[in-house]
């Protein structure tokens, strides 16, 4: 769901100014081919030259990498009014040993805890009455929720391989996905998945995949299940209590394919498979809001630069509208997560220089389309 930024850290231990003095002496003459130097600064123990890059950002990088690299030094390029600065971040890429097994342990709870909110929290489903049977042992019952379970984990999963297998063709560092189980009473079993990128994208291109391969990869398998779970649906009267699901545009443009107008004081009642798919839709919708890390706040910082920020206040800003207006409790709660858990901020990738491709820009714009078709006004009512 969310990707955990590489943190850009200093080294253990004081750093001297003379060692400042030695390591900036050292790095300089390995950056003046590159780049004109015309000044020079310490930010802490980051070293930073701002000058005129004397050949491509890509070129650039490729030769400072494998400089600095052997100080333990990784360089950011930047644009600074008509400059070019160097940022040269001691330990900013690391590479850590995969331990898998608490991926693996989240993952076998967080199948737990969707097969026990399929099983007991959809409850009078008229499709999938048969595996709720009284009669049937309890262990036995957890059947009744492998349909909505398969279906979110698949879901879920192939989101996070979206961004998984795109970091890999980058030559990122980049984590397994870590699945988090939400116990009952929470509706879906799940809060959803994240991974932990440990190294920086190169640049907004390869940052701009990794983004968006999640979303896509989520919906190739999210849309296909809503079609499947609503062709198992059906059309009864609206009676006893019941959880209303908002309808996004998408979500009622499926419904109406399927069912056409619904008759006054009938509901769908919708099968396990389409519930997953519903819930798939709006882990996609959250997940594409354009603020700080999330896979949207990612885009933003993709399309437009370091004026991402002000997308994020701005979306931050049209949460608590829609709250106002709709009256959905939902919107402020998603509001305040973005802000104190979330928050506006995005690392830079290593080459903020070279521009987004026409191609991607024009997928990012279609990226900001898709939100606005897969969000619901009214989440749950």
């Amino acid at each position: 769901m969310r990707l955990w930024p590489a943190r850009r850290q200093s080294p253990s231990g004081t750093i001297t100014s003379d060692d400042l003095l030695i390591t900036e002496d050292v790095l300089r003459r390995n950056v003046e081919d590159v780049l004109l130097v015309r000044e020079r600064e310490f930010l802490g123990s980051i070293v930073v030259f701002r000058g005129n890059l004397l050949m491509p950002p890509a070129r650039a990088l490729d030769i400072l990498l494998e400089r600095f690299r052997r100080f333990g030094y990784t360089p950011f390029l930047r644009a600074d009014g008509d400059a070019v600065v160097v940022e040269a971040w001691p330990l900013a890429q690391t590479v850590e040993r995969q331990r898998i097994r608490l991926n693996v342990a989240l993952f076998i709870l967080t199948c737990l805890s969707t097969l026990m909110a399929g099983a007991f929290f959809f409850v009078g489903s008229p499709t999938f009455d048969a595996f709720r049977s009284a009669e049937w042992p309890l262990p036995l019952r957890f059947l009744a929720g492998v349909p909505f379970a398969a279906t979110l984990i698949g879901i879920l999963g192939t989101h996070e391989f979206g961004h998984y297998f795109t970091a890999r063709h980058y030559k990122a560092s980049v984590s397994l996905p870590y699945f988090i189980p939400a116990p009952p009473p929470f509706l879906f079993g799940t809060f959803g998945a994240i991974i932990r990128m440990r190294s920086p994208a190169r640049d907004r291109n390869s940052l701009f995949d990794i983004a968006v391969a999640g979303p896509l990869a989520g919906l190739a398998i999210a849309i296909p299940t809503a079609i499947f779970g609503l062709a198992w649906s059906n059309v009864a009267p609206a009676n006893g209590h019941f959880t209303v699901f908002g309808e996004s545009l998408l979500w009622s443009l499926l419904v109406h394919l399927k069912f056409g107008a619904i008759p006054a004081g009938m509901m769908v009642y919708t099968h396990p498979m389409a519930d997953a798919a519903w819930a798939g839709f709006l882990v996609t919708a959250l997940n594409l809001f354009p603020v700080g890390q999330l896979d949207g706040g990612r885009i933003a910082y993709a399309l437009f630069g370091r004026r991402h920020r002000a997308v994020g206040i701005a979306t931050f800003a049209a949460l608590l509208g829609l709250g106002a207006v709709t009256g959905a409790v939902n919107w402020f709660v998603w509001a305040a997560l973005l802000f104190f858990m979330v928050g506006f901020h995005h690392s830079p990738p290593l080459d903020d220089l070279t521009p987004l491709s026409p191609g991607r820009r024009l997928t990012g714009i279609l990226a900001l389309v898709l939100l606005v078709l897969l969000v619901p006004p009214i989440p749950i009512g």
